[in-house]
């Protein structure tokens, strides 16, 4: 896969998708959106338009078709996963054929999941850090003063992940690939599931959180870095608690913004696999346990 005209599919262009198919449009790669027929026939007529302080203001031409229907070098899923099965429809595992098929989702079982309906060295899991906002279908607002992926896979071949990764870095995102998968996502498990229970469960942004309930927050942190050491991943609390300092008193996790909207929670694919990660190596995590119960609860 050489990192030049390169084409992509975009399962759910959302806030990240979004962006990242209007960045790939731009850079001169052929990019189809995967939606339903609205916002699909949408961006077929308009494109997708961005406001970002780090790439600029600009309005990019894509593709866009409720199936995939024929091959491409790479599918980037960007949906959520309470969506995922029925979004995973729109791409059949022969049509995909030989591309790589990139989940940037929330958790750490997906990519298990993913190789049992497409070939296992043709999945390669993304973490991406970034705040970018669908506000309307075509339109993308990117908040963040930075865009960063880490991409692996461990049975992916090295030169696709290289390959891939040059052709997002050159689009814009600052992309690296790394050598360890369940260390990649269990990096960002540790500081997303603290940071999504807590500001759900309490209605509060990361400021108010951080600060009013601090001992809770730290006890979370210190049980959810303890399951990733045991997973293979990071365990640094005080790492985790120092990046939650510095982000602005009003951020807002999106399991939080899905609860004030009333859409379906991420709480399975967060609360969910950290107690079943916590269960199989036998860490107790008992804060984590209760809010996942009370969020539940909330949630039925």
């Amino acid at each position: 896969m050489a990192h030049k005209n390169l084409s992509f599919a975009v399962l759910g262009p959302g806030g990240v998708g979004g962006l990242l198919a209007a960045l790939l449009s731009r850079a001169g790669h052929r990019v189809i959106c995967l939606a339903g027929e609205r916002t699909a026939g949408t961006l077929r007529g308009s494109g997708i338009s961005v406001r970002s302080g780090v790439f600029g203001d600009f309005t990019a031409r894509v593709e866009a078709d409720t199936e995939l229907r024929e091959p491409v070098d790479a599918c980037l899923v960007t949906v959520k996963q309470t969506n995922l099965d029925e979004a995973l429809g729109r791409v059949p595992a022969e049509t995909l054929g030989d591309g790589l098929l990139v989940p940037f989702l929330n958790g750490v079982e997906h990519p298990a999941a993913l190789r049992k309906r497409y070939p296992a060295d043709r999945v390669a899991p993304a973490v991406i850090r970034v705040e970018s906002t669908r506000v309307a279908p075509g339109g993308i607002e990117h908040g963040s003063p930075f865009a960063e992926i880490d991409l692996a896979g461990d049975p992916v071949p090295d030169e696709r992940l290289d390959a891939l990764a040059a052709a997002l870095t050159a689009a814009g995102p600052k992309t690296r690939v790394v050598p360890d998968e369940a260390a990649a996502l269990w990096a960002k498990m540790s500081f997303l599931a603290p940071f999504a229970l807590l500001t759900t469960r309490l209605g509060l942004p990361l400021g108010d959180v951080r600060t009013a309930h601090r001992a809770e927050l730290t006890a979370l942190v210190e049980e959810t870095a303890a399951v990733s050491g045991a997973a293979g991943g990071p365990a640094d609390p005080a790492q985790a608690l120092a990046r939650y300092d510095a982000f602005p008193a009003a951020t807002k996790s999106s399991m939080q913004r899905d609860a004030e909207a009333g859409r379906p929670l991420e709480l399975d694919a967060i609360g969910g696999a950290l107690l079943r990660a916590a269960e199989l190596h036998g860490v107790p995590v008992p804060v984590a346990t209760r809010l996942v119960d009370e969020l539940t609860a909330q949630a039925g």
